[in-house]
């Protein structure tokens, strides 16, 4: 067990703020919370969830102007959570579901508890963290806090911890679970998903791998629901170009674009936790293919540096930030400073 992995171990079964006997169950509104983590901090956020050249041209815009970064965000005594306990705890400890809404409203769905409750799974949501709300300032960044405090307050499992949104909010999970894939072990995407490589920036490569090899990746979307089934297929399809395997498709019968109701989310729960480890030879192979090409891009960009080409140069590391993310770096870093360097 590597050294985060016993953290988490500890905050999730100690508890910081109260002991699992004492913490209450059932359904809560009005939740606060007081614990924050550097993992809600804005340079993790930034590191974890922004394209390297895109944090690496936002510190810059700061420092030029004077512009000193929050180191949380999030002031948590202006939050609000809604939170779901079931009242027998599973010996291991209680699974873990944060969701992120589409709407600003933190309320627990009424007919999920009796399936949360057959999981042994804590529910836990926050108040305006809806589809107009900003990612990196409020809704990543709650959503990451609910789980924190969740974990210090009662007796978790740290590996059956998951996130879940529906619509714009399953796309914030999608984001975090990649992001933060040492503390999310599983997605449950309901009815909304993006491109690895496109829309979602790639973490850097130690996240990346531990996304490869530990994380089960589930699709929930209504029957009716024509586009997001769309959405649904190309983000798929750019899973298993960035290696990843473990994933799991499900289409709710003569339904559209809505919440999963309990059926639903129960079989969805069950292939969440079904985790299938990834065949080694064929994720070798697939990494080393991506490595020769991300090897070939970045060759491309010191072509046209060396042939005085900076515009052309600019627009290749571009490509190569938001296409590769976090595997570029540092080479891509390193190569636009140079480029911005050589460029009067």
């Amino acid at each position: 067990m590597n050294a985060r992995a016993l953290l988490l171990a500890c905050l999730a079964w100690l508890g910081a703020s109260a002991s699992a006997d004492e913490a209450p169950t059932g359904v809560r509104n009005d939740v606060t919370f007081s614990h924050y983590s550097k993992d809600s901090g804005s340079a993790e956020l930034v590191r974890r969830l922004v394209t390297p050249l895109n944090a690496w041209r936002l510190q810059q815009h700061a420092s030029a102007s004077g512009i000193a970064i929050q180191d949380q965000p999030v002031d948590l005594t202006q939050e609000r959570f809604a939170l779901y306990v079931p009242a027998q705890m599973p010996p291991d400890g209680y699974a873990l579901l944060v969701f992120v809404p589409p709407w600003d409203d933190a309320k627990v769905p009424a007919d999920w508890t009796p399936v949360l409750d057959r999981h042994g799974m804590i529910f836990v949501t926050a108040a305006r963290i809806g589809n107009d709300t900003s990612l990196l300032d409020r809704r990543d960044p709650v959503s990451l806090l609910a789980a924190i405090n969740v974990m210090a307050t009662y007796h978790v499992n740290p590996q059956r911890v998951y996130v879940a949104g529906l619509s714009g909010g399953s796309r914030v999970a999608q984001r975090l679970a990649l992001g933060y894939t040492d503390l999310f072990h599983g997605v449950l995407l309901e009815a909304g998903s993006d491109p690895l490589g496109k829309t979602v920036p790639l973490p850097p490569a130690s996240l990346l791998a531990q996304f490869q090899t530990g994380t089960r990746v589930v699709y929930l979307t209504g029957q009716r629901d024509t586009a997001n089934l769309e959405s649904d297929r190309v983000s798929r399809q750019s899973l298993r170009e960035w290696c990843i395997e473990d994933i799991d498709t499900r289409e709710m019968p003569w339904t559209g674009h809505v919440l999963a109701g309990p059926t639903a989310l129960d079989r969805a729960l069950t292939s969440l936790e079904t985790h299938h480890p990834p065949d080694a030879s064929k994720l070798d192979a697939c990494r080393s293919r991506i490595a020769k090409a991300l090897d070939g891009e970045l060759d491309k960009v010191r072509a046209s540096m060396e042939g005085g080409r900076s515009d052309d140069a600019k627009q290749q590391l571009d490509a190569i930030d938001q296409r590769y993310g976090g595997l570029a770096a540092p080479r891509s870093v390193e190569l636009a400073a140079r480029l911005q360097q050589a460029t009067p």
